[in-house]
């Protein structure tokens, strides 16, 4: 069986890539298509792997301003030639699953998120743009939004890296979707030496609208409490300017240096919306508590009261309250927190998912008897 992994670029080593890794490894001989790839990052995570990229990667300064192509990206992906091969997952929150496969090829999508930009959060990213951005957003998007909810009818299985994420897909693309949560590397966090807890909560994360770290620094203004901010972004200089004394700013800071971090801080503080969000688990595999607004991934992951506190008004006086909630509780228990999160490692990952497209494979094979 012949086997081809879409992913819609490589570029950075987050989430989504990691998630592809773990699919890849389940695939040794699996070809991995994307629309723009690091030749680095490749040489490093997919050493031996073939990886081709589509005509965005030869278009000018695609490295760095590939999502200035989001319109051309349909094109793209319908222009690779998968004729060959039997099975296609693709990895989707960006432009991956609009791939044509051949009529015997079974095409399974695991979704960390239909894309933002276009559905949930155009509103958000339109009023951030430029003048000249936003009035050219306005019909680009219009025809790749039409485009991804058709080329959702393509997929003959989804998989959603939560049910947050599977209720996203119903509403947009009005398909079901299994539930299959991330792999995260609890391993390496639970393994961090155990530090003693000293006086300071921590963000970890980019410093973008929608994770609201302006919600963060104006609680923690307030509340004249230590806080640690490890991250980049386009909200860093604002932030700064705003922030008080006892707040620190780390930018951005190695694997290394954040489970560290993670390891001594009294809680993490998470105050957006996220699909799943891995910050929250890498933190309880830590052994340490997160403070998080109760909606999205963390629902999933965080457990109330057990492995942190879910608080459920996105402002600032309801996050101060939560603090003040979670100084007053008695101590949360490390060891229980990291056996916690093992519910997300990536043993089971791979196991789910293997186990997943084996039943697909068997439906679509029975179906064509």
């Amino acid at each position: 069986m012949r086997v081809a992994l879409i992913h819609y670029w490589l570029v950075t080593w987050r989430g989504g890539e990691r998630v592809l890794k773990a699919i890849a490894d389940l695939f040794p001989d699996a070809d991995v298509f994307t629309h723009v790839a690091d030749p680095d990052l490749v040489a490093r995570e997919f050493p031996g792997r073939t990886v081709r990229t589509t005509f965005i990667a030869r278009l000018p300064f695609a490295r760095r301003g590939y999502q200035r192509y989001l319109p051309l990206m349909p094109l793209a992906l319908e222009q690779l030639d998968l004729r060959d091969y039997d099975l296609v997952i693709s990895s989707e929150s960006g432009p991956a699953k609009g791939v044509i496969v051949a009529p015997h090829a079974t095409h399974v999508c695991y979704c960390h998120s239909p894309m933002r930009y276009l559905w949930d959060q155009y509103h958000e990213y339109s009023g951030a743009a430029g003048p000249l951005t936003r009035f050219a957003m306005a019909p680009a998007f219009h025809y790749v939004r039409h485009w991804d909810q058709l080329s959702a009818q393509r997929v003959d299985h989804f998989v959603a890296n939560s049910a947050f994420v599977a209720s996203r897909i119903r509403k947009y693309y009005r398909r079901e979707a299994e539930v299959i949560h991330p792999p995260v590397a609890v391993e390496r966090f639970a393994a961090h030496p155990a530090a003693a807890t000293e006086d300071y909560y921590l963000w970890v994360g980019q410093l973008v609208p929608y994770k609201r770290p302006d919600l963060l620094i104006d609680a923690f203004n307030a509340l004249d409490r230590p806080l640690v901010v490890i991250g980049d972004g386009p909200m860093l200089a604002s932030l700064k300017r705003r922030a008080s004394p006892r707040i620190r700013f780390l930018s951005k800071q190695t694997e290394a240096t954040i489970a560290d971090h993670y390891a001594r801080c009294r809680a993490v503080v998470f105050p957006g919306v996220e699909d799943f969000g891995i910050v929250p688990v890498e933190a309880i595999a830590s052994g340490t508590p997160v403070i998080a607004f109760d909606r999205g991934g963390v629902r999933e992951t965080v457990r109330d009261r057990y492995t942190g506190l879910l608080f459920q008004e996105q402002s600032v006086p309801a996050l101060i309250e939560a603090v003040r909630t979670f100084e007053a509780l008695p101590p949360f228990d490390r060891a229980l927190l990291r056996a916690d999160a093992q519910r997300f490692s990536e043993t089971r990952f791979k196991a789910q998912f293997a186990a997943q497209v084996d039943k697909v494979l068997s439906n679509q094979t029975e179906r064509a008897n």
